[in-house]
């Protein structure tokens, strides 16, 4: 897959920075002073984030390099509106803001496609309703339209509903003080949350400052279900030495993420 390959727009994706805590504390603070090479030191440690966000989008048959490039205008975006005073991570702020920016692109250039058809019932319905208000002086319901026109009232409600402009998740509906209150914001979604998400996402920054061998002991006891005599046995060393190495991992996880 093009996600996977090394050059994206120009940059190399294996040899991306990865801040710690402390450094991007310590950035942010001069950032918020207008160092702009210290901004451009975050964006540069931030990129792993982008990579990561766009490959939910991977299946959308766009071009990698762009949906990277609106990917990084989403973290420039977060990055100059973060407040460090809410005592969130920067990420959990960012990914949405990045997710965003992405679907806003593909919603603007992917148009849907209404069949003339539907479009001729929609114009039909629209015209009939304009007539009947003016008669009866109040708003029709779908059966009189449909009456009227001569067409179910099912096929009314679609064609309608095939010429609406489709909305992002992520569009604002209300602000107030610079607390923006998103669409994504009044639908629940329990099969597919974006706070699951996130945290898949940090799990992902967590395990990415593992060292090598930790890191490949965690991948093979959690994602690929290897026991710990498995483990030993692959990589030659001592099950004892696997249990030790798992839990120096799992604390060290753990203290990222807390």
């Amino acid at each position: 897959m093009a996600i996977y390959k090394v050059e994206i727009c120009g940059v190399n994706t294996t040899h991306l920075p990865l801040l710690n805590n402390e450094e991007k504390d310590a950035l942010f603070q001069r950032i918020k002073q207008g160092d702009s090479t210290a901004r451009e030191q975050y964006i540069k440690g931030n990129l792993r984030l982008v990579l990561s966000v766009i490959q939910r989008f991977a299946g959308n048959g766009e071009n990698i390099d762009d949906l990277f490039q609106i990917g990084c205008i989403g973290l420039i975006k977060a990055i100059d509106n973060f407040d460090i005073s809410l005592q969130v991570k920067f990420s959990t702020y960012a990914v949405p803001m990045i997710i965003g920016e992405v679907r806003r692109y593909l919603r603007d250039n992917n148009s849907i496609r209404v069949s003339r058809s539907l479009r001729d019932t929609a114009y039909k319905a629209i015209y009939a309703r304009e007539q009947l208000m003016k008669k009866q002086d109040r708003e029709p319901t779908i059966c009189e339209i449909a009456d009227e026109v001569g067409i179910s009232k099912e096929d009314i409600v679609f064609a309608l509903d095939a010429i609406q402009s489709p909305i992002s998740l992520y569009d604002p509906v209300y602000s107030d003080g610079g607390d923006t209150l998103y669409v994504m914001d009044q639908i629940s979604d329990k099969k597919n949350k974006e706070d699951n998400w996130i945290r898949e996402i940090s799990l992902n920054e967590a395990l990415q400052r593992l060292p090598e061998r930790e890191r490949h002991i965690i991948n093979m006891r959690f994602y690929e279900g290897k026991t710990q005599m498995e483990v030993a046995k692959e990589i030659h060393i001592s099950q004892a030495q696997v249990s030790r190495l798992e839990k120096n991992a799992l604390k060290t996880m753990r203290g990222y993420l807390a």
